[in-house]
């Protein structure tokens, strides 16, 4: 399997565009990542995928703790700033104002759903480290739109009105 094959089917596969956010002895840092997911209900933990050469991986292994912020459909523009690797952190996080979640991690307050969370695992595979996190606390928004990364663009996906 060649990689470019690889890569254009996975940008196939869309995912909920969310800032990953952490706090504490490591320094303030985020991302911008859709390499989040669901691992299980009971306990309530999901999953983060973070590129090994990332230079922020240390201080989320450090810190020990990080907030899954999903954006909303308005929101395409904090993807970029978090995404930016021109900005420093403080540039990023000034973008938009945040408060401190149960954890001490980064909450975003106008994110669509924030869960904030303790890392308890970290495995490394290939070119990823991926964050197992046990999730503390969910702060949700009511809005009616989410933000999604697919086939290569963003889309802005809404709750169905009911038909009369």
């Amino acid at each position: 399997m060649d990689v470019a094959t690889y890569r254009n089917a996975m940008a196939r596969l869309g995912g909920a565009v969310s800032i990953i956010s952490t706090d504490g002895p490591g320094g303030r840092h985020g991302f911008t990542a859709s390499a989040v997911c669901s691992v299980t209900d009971t306990p309530p933990m999901l999953l983060v995928c973070m590129n090994k050469q990332s230079r922020q991986r240390s201080s989320f292994e450090e810190n020990g703790v990080l907030c899954v912020n999903v954006l909303r459909g308005d929101q395409q523009r904090l993807s970029s700033v978090f995404a930016d690797r021109n900005l420093d952190m403080e540039q990023r996080f000034l973008a938009t104002r945040w408060t401190s979640g149960a954890s001490g991690a980064p909450r975003m307050d106008e994110a669509l759903v924030c869960f904030d969370c303790r890392i308890s695992e970290i495995h490394s595979v290939g070119s990823h480290s991926i964050f197992y996190c046990e999730v503390l606390d969910i702060a949700s928004a009511p809005h009616p739109e989410g933000l999604i990364y697919f086939d290569r663009a963003y889309h802005r996906v809404a709750v169905a009105q009911p038909t009369a």
